[in-house]
């Protein structure tokens, strides 16, 4: 199984994903920072499985129809941030899809994750993943599940590392930082935290108009 997440930067690498898709053939899709409205039904062979309606910069998922079933969506929201209170850019911060392998039956979550930004505190994104990976285990209890996106989480990723083996979970970096834009903030934002699959590969995709790079993820439910 193939997955694609990416951060749009406020929808601007939207026009991307069509030769993104082409070009890696991914079985899933999830999104963060796109424009809900402006969203087609279907991308270059990818069905649209749901997308958050409450947020300015929102997620969505898309996913292989001859792949997989889609058996369920839910948008949870997360503790909001000071600059989710003021500015109020997010409510909905993961979107979690319950998928059915066509092929052997098999069910799995795969979600898409946008963590509060740098202004907020590491203690508050990692009770937000914390709080995000429960209300997925939720949808389906004891169904793998893999949560990609934005963590933007650059520093300090021991505790953070640690908070997600306490959870039951495993974190997988990819083989390249994938935020650019400010020297001071460069680093691993993007990546995957996941339970009941092998992660074969996460691969950082070159840069093009987002601040972020789209990242790859190759896995198999163990």
């Amino acid at each position: 199984m193939k997955v694609i997440s990416y951060n749009l930067r406020k929808h601007r690498a939207a026009t991307e994903l069509a030769e993104l898709i082409t070009a890696h053939e991914p079985d899933i899709l999830c999104l963060q920072e796109c424009d809900v409205e402006a969203l087609p039904d279907e991308i270059a062979g990818l069905k649209l499985a749901h997308a958050t309606q409450g947020n300015r910069l929102g997620l969505a998922l898309y996913y292989r129809m001859n792949t997989f079933g889609l058996k369920k969506m839910r948008a949870f929201g997360l503790k909001k941030s000071l600059h989710d209170r003021v500015l109020k850019p997010a409510h909905e911060r993961v979107l979690g899809a319950l998928l059915q392998d066509i092929d052997n039956g098999r069910e799995l979550i795969v979600a898409s994750f946008h963590a509060a930004p740098l202004t907020a505190l590491n203690s508050l994104r990692r009770n937000q993943i914390r709080a995000a990976l429960t209300e997925l285990e939720s949808m389906a209890p004891g169904v793998p599940v893999l949560m990609v996106g934005d963590y933007n989480y650059p520093v300090f990723k021991e505790n953070l590392g640690q908070t997600i083996r306490d959870h039951g979970y495993t974190l997988t970096l990819s083989d390249d930082r994938t935020y650019t834009r400010y020297r001071v903030f460069k680093g691993h934002y993007d990546f995957a935290t996941s339970d009941g699959f092998t992660i074969d590969s996460i691969q950082t995709l070159p840069q093009r108009s987002s601040d972020h790079r789209p990242i790859l993820i190759t896995a198999a439910v163990s």
